[in-house]
């Protein structure tokens, strides 16, 4: 069975994250504001979502504003901000339209309470959608992820025995329960534009095993040839979690990252 692009459902990858980097180059070309380019940005994420869809991908993770970048102009912050809570009402009708379903990654209690209502109210409205999730990374590093995790881990044992247990039993399967990310895959394919070849702390646990794709191609610019390009470039990968080649040409070309505990 193939996806509507043509592309072997088995290969496509379940989860993609992108890393949307190249704002405000873009703007800074056209002789415009970063705001704006912020702007063009948040159009351009509409498309992705539906060429993804189309290509058979289940979950796209967008790193959209991360725990460091508090640290920009405060005009810039506020002005994302705004953007959140403006443009986000007017896309829950086409997130229903397509069965998209939003879910959050971070900790958006630090965020200004319009856009976290505007946020919570759209995580609400589209919850019951299974067509592909979106899953907006706000407030959100990967550091402080682990960090969180750990502490969740020491709170949840009162017993020092149990935690002692529990330290020598502690596997990352075991250990990854307490980030908070049931319901999020693990990345199978990290993209990141604007020409930079980073990570940015961006999905540093569950990005483990992630293959990256580093695109020239400022967001706002972003096209489905693009995207199909970096899908169909993972596609041709070949996925060995710690195997030999000879392993894994032995195994079904699905089973490698079927499940969540296969691609730890």
């Amino acid at each position: 069975m193939s996806s509507s692009e043509g592309l072997p459902l088995q290969r496509a990858p379940k989860h993609v994250a992108i890393i949307m980097d190249g704002n405000g180059r873009w703007a800074k070309a056209q002789g415009l504001s970063r705001v704006e380019g912020h702007k063009q940005g948040a159009k351009r994420v509409r498309d992705v979502i539906e060429w993804a869809k189309d290509a058979g991908v289940k979950q796209v993770s967008l790193f959209a504003f991360s725990t460091e970048n508090w640290k920009r102009p405060k005009l810039e912050v506020t002005a994302l901000m705004t953007l959140m809570a403006t443009l986000l009402p007017l896309e829950v009708p086409k997130m229903q339209e397509k069965n998209a379903r939003l879910l959050t990654l971070g900790d958006i209690s630090k965020l200004p309470w319009l856009a976290r209502r505007a946020l919570q109210k759209a995580c609400k409205a589209t919850e019951q959608n299974s067509g592909i999730d979106v899953i907006l990374c706000l407030n959100y590093g990967g550091h402080q992820e682990i960090i969180d995790g750990m502490r969740h881990f020491f709170q949840s044992f009162d017993d020092q025995k149990d935690l002692a247990k529990a330290l020598a039993d502690l596997t990352p399967e075991r250990f990854s329960e307490y980030l908070q990310r049931d319901e999020i895959l693990p990345v199978d394919l990290l993209i990141r534009t604007g020409g930079e070849k980073r990570i940015s702390n961006f999905h540093l646990w569950d990005a483990a095993y992630a293959e990256l794709y580093f695109s020239d191609t400022n967001w706002p610019a972003y096209s489905k040839h693009d995207l199909m390009t970096a899908i169909e470039d993972y596609a041709s990968r070949e996925r060995r979690f710690g195997k030999t080649s000879e392993q894994v040409q032995n195994l079904h070309p699905e089973s490698d990252h079927d499940t969540k505990d296969e691609t730890k």
